[in-house]
């Protein structure tokens, strides 16, 4: 051996625990193991993205994370075969500071795109050199030797890819491989290979974040304010010792938190200094005119995104000329499981475990926070309850790192309570829509003008501590964070339709409640006003609206789309009451082609129950066709729930939708039938999936609404508001 089994285990680098099916039990123990070292390393080396074990299994590194969106056996298919390897052999190692890649954020469904496809250039890379290594070594030709399973072979002999590497690891620049097997041969990819954790979840035994525990762990409860812009102006602590399992009050400004030895005491003791607590009252939220007007008011950047032709001549003299406009609400991330993070310090050292979508960023902006070397933070991602866009996980590892450098040398656990998660983390914007456009007699849309008005639409850590909410209350100078991501607000604002004179312009403001990322973005609001506005032209113009789509439509990938869902529901007969809605969108115009139709009944009380949905998803190379559809199926009900019932409600102090009453999302009785349709176009790239599906399915709904009830519904959510326009 050439090197040694401990140098050996230190080119692993730190891989602080190993998340296989055990339980809470097998985390127990220190962070960082005694002889692991977190080395540099080049992100265009084998070694960045793929190591082999001493067993010759493989271990790949993404730096992605797990939001139930079935990243890890995506990108174990796609490095098992390159490698030809079943993908059971193959370990994944999610998101960690200076053990991963630093791939940002996992956001805007980019970790096919991204991750994974260097992942299998790692893989491709690997096994060429791996059997250019063992040819070598049996003094033969790399074409005549065979590969499966971590094994290379001749007629002779058997060596896996640890004899072969003689314990060192592939230090190789990733280089352009000669064949691509995932192109090729598709052993594994493009199969619908289960995932493990599946059966886990349901019985129980997956490994979250909240399940950690690690020897004499402390836990701890935030003493929240009663409104965004509140100060503390005293607080009691006599006697608080004196009270079951106390550790520790810290106060910082007005951030304060309680350390107990349990989480029930923490708990308690929390209620009792916020019992104590006095704060000064903070600005008031509008409440005297409704949001949607109120919105409009407020100050606003406005900027030209788009401007071909002449939009406003073309609509003067067109045929048909109509105007609508479209509002959505703030909406909830709505996590089943409220935020969580376990923080440990000790000798200027902090280890952060946490379910952030971007551990990177989360350091930097720790690292300003504290005032601390960023070297010295480390961040360790584990699965939380699931969550697409930038809810509490960042808050509240940020809250856990303050309350654990104040209490150095054990583990501190702090898990948000439901009403936090509710009332803290950052929504969805509130949007507006208004859209006029003209057709012409032979139905081409001859001129459209489309204005948007939101809130930026991430806020995400990226260096500046104002992101994390408990920076603004450390009295340290701090406030929100700013409009954030203006490119999010405009996102699908541009029609993927053949339109020759149009303009699109942005509104952007700094709203009431607290925002950031949410799947979807702007795209959610906007395609949805502009599918619900195509309906609304087609109708306008006597024509069919599916075939105004495909009118308007020069892409034949969209056209197939398009042309399946109005083949798949070509037999779809509503009832009474019932209307048959459809709708189209590219997402991002640029990532996945999504075509759905909606089967929507509407009751005498005018509520609307979605029946049955049909998707129609084309997202390039297929990876997991059942994690695609999964995909597509989340989204779809996500999206229904979004459009029917959900909306963030507040008062003149704060937010008072702080339950599942207050804040109403679909239950298992309202989820309708599903059917979803993979065109797997393996020729081509792989493109971003997991956001494709919301906007298109609000319109769909809003579309089958009015084919039931001949009223457009242009407010969202559908349910509540029930403002129907004739």
């Amino acid at each position: 051996m050439k090197t040694s089994r401990r140098d050996f285990l230190k080119q692993l680098g730190c891989v602080s625990i190993g998340f296989s099916l055990l339980g809470p039990q097998a985390l127990m123990g220190r962070a960082l193991e005694a002889d692991c070292e977190m080395n540099p390393f080049l992100a265009d080396n084998v070694n960045a993205w793929l190591q082999v074990l001493e067993d010759g299994r493989v271990r790949i590194l993404t730096g992605k994370m797990e939001l139930g969106q079935g990243i890890r056996i995506a990108v174990a298919q796609v490095a098992a075969e390159e490698l030809n390897m079943d993908p059971h052999l193959v370990e994944v190692n999610l998101a960690e500071t200076g053990v991963t890649a630093n791939e940002g954020y996992t956001a805007g469904s980019r970790s096919i795109e991204s991750s994974a496809m260097s992942i299998r250039k790692a893989a491709a890379t690997a096994r060429e050199i791996l059997l250019e290594m063992a040819a070598k070594k049996l003094n033969t030709d790399a074409s005549t030797l065979k590969l499966e399973n971590g094994l290379i072979s001749n007629d002779q002999r058997n060596l896996n890819f640890y004899e072969i590497l003689e314990g060192r690891q592939l230090e190789e620049t990733l280089r352009e491989p000669k064949e691509f097997y995932g192109k090729t041969r598709r052993r594994f990819v493009g199969k619908p290979i289960a995932r493990k954790d599946i059966a886990a979840m349901v019985r129980g035994e997956l490994v979250y974040v909240h399940d950690l525990e690690f020897p004499n762990m402390v836990h701890a409860r935030i003493i929240r304010p009663p409104s965004y812009t509140s100060t503390l102006t005293s607080l009691d602590d006599a006697g608080l010792e004196e009270m079951p399992g106390f550790l520790k009050l810290i106060k910082i400004g007005s951030f304060v938190g309680v350390i107990a030895r349990g989480e029930y005491e923490a708990l308690q003791i929390s209620r009792e200094v916020n019992s104590r607590a006095k704060w000064k009252k903070g600005e008031d939220l509008p409440t005297e005119t409704p949001l949607k007007e109120y919105l409009k008011k407020l100050p606003s950047d406005t900027q030209t995104e788009e401007n071909i032709g002449n939009w406003e001549g073309s609509v003067k003299g067109a045929a048909v000329q109509h105007k609508a406009s479209y509002y959505k609400p703030y909406i909830m991330h709505a996590a089943n499981g409220p935020s969580c993070a376990v923080a440990y310090y000790n000798e200027n050292k902090l280890d952060v475990y946490t379910h952030s979508q971007g551990v990177y960023p989360l350091r930097d902006t720790l690292a300003n926070l504290l005032e601390m070397d960023k070297e010295a933070i480390h961040v360790k991602g584990v699965p939380g309850s699931g969550c697409y866009g930038h809810n509490g996980a960042d808050d509240v590892a940020a809250e856990a790192a303050l309350l654990a450098v104040e209490f150095p040398g054990r583990h501190l656990r702090l898990q948000w309570m439901r009403d936090e998660e509710h009332l803290w983390e950052p929504y969805g914007t509130a949007m507006l829509m208004k859209i006029q456009a003209g057709v012409e007699a032979n139905g081409n849309i001859t001129g459209w003008k489309y204005d948007l008005w939101s809130d930026g639409h991430s806020t995400r850590p990226g260096g500046n501590p104002s992101s994390l909410l408990p920076s603004r209350f450390l009295d340290r100078g701090y406030g929100p964070p700013g409009v954030g991501f203006r490119g999010g607000a405009v996102r699908n604002s541009k029609p993927y339709y053949k339109i020759q004179n149009l303009n699109t312009t942005s509104h952007i403001f700094e709203g009431p409640l607290r925002k950031s990322a949410l799947r979807g973005l702007g795209a959610y609001a906007n395609i949805f006003a502009i599918e619900s506005f195509m309906d609304e032209l087609a109708h306008k113009a006597g024509i069919d609206p599916v075939t105004f789509r495909l009118q308007h439509l020069e892409d034949p990938r969209a056209t197939t789309c398009v042309e399946k869902i109005r083949q798949n529901t070509v037999n779809v007969v509503p009832a009474f009451r019932e209307g048959l809605g459809y709708a189209f969108s590219r997402y991002k115009n640029s990532a996945a082609y999504f075509a759905v139709a909606a089967l929507v009944k509407v009751e005498e009380n005018d509520l609307v129950r979605v029946k049955k949905m049909w998707g129609v998803i084309d997202a390039g190379e297929t990876i997991n066709p059942d994690g695609l559809k999964n995909q597509t199926e989340g989204g779809m009900i996500q999206a229904a729930s979004w459009t029917l019932r959900e909306e963030v409600q507040f008062d003149k102090e704060h937010v008072t939708s702080r339950d599942w009453n207050g804040y109403p999302i679909f239950r298992f009785d309202e989820i309708p039938e599903l059917e979803v349709e993979v065109i797997d176009m393996v020729a081509e790239d792989p493109l971003g999936a997991g956001e494709a599906a919301q906007g298109p399915t609000a319109a769909a709904i809003a579309n089958a609404v009015y084919n039931a009830t001949g009223r457009r519904v242009r407010d969202l959510p559908i349910n509540s508001a029930k403002k129907y326009l004739r």
